[in-house]
């Protein structure tokens, strides 16, 4: 069982399933909205539960980001076209078991930081 939850804790999540391709995004929106990178894995939407006041933000026509209203923890992330949902893994509980498979938009990344890990990565 992978449990997490935001900040204040009015927020939980849990999956039975395991979650897929932990990755590290650097993509503009993404930086903008967690104030530097957001590192996630996916699970089938039908497989994570969420309780709570779950706000959800359209940050484009293909997908949306899910939030906290009260402590404005950035929880989750959706493609309107797919049946998976992805979901912030500094927001699990430990111990996670998991390892980063990838760093996803890389061309996007921030001038003020590097990438220094041999994870492979793409722009």
């Amino acid at each position: 069982m992978t449990k997490g939850q935001c900040l204040c804790g009015a927020i939980t999540f849990e999956t039975d399933a395991a979650p897929q391709g932990p990755s590290v995004c650097h993509c503009g929106q993404c930086r903008r909205q967690s104030g530097h990178l957001w590192a996630s894995a996916y699970v089938p939407k039908d497989a994570l539960t969420i309780a709570g006041p779950l706000r959800w933000y359209d940050s484009s026509a293909q997908a949306q980001r899910g939030f906290c209203p009260t402590c404005g923890s950035f929880l989750f992330w959706q493609a309107f076209a797919e049946d998976t949902i992805s979901f912030a893994l500094g927001a699990l509980d430990a111990p996670t078991g998991l390892r980063l498979q990838k760093h996803i938009f890389t061309a996007d990344k921030g001038d003020y930081y590097d990438i220094a890990d041999d994870v492979p990565q793409t722009s």
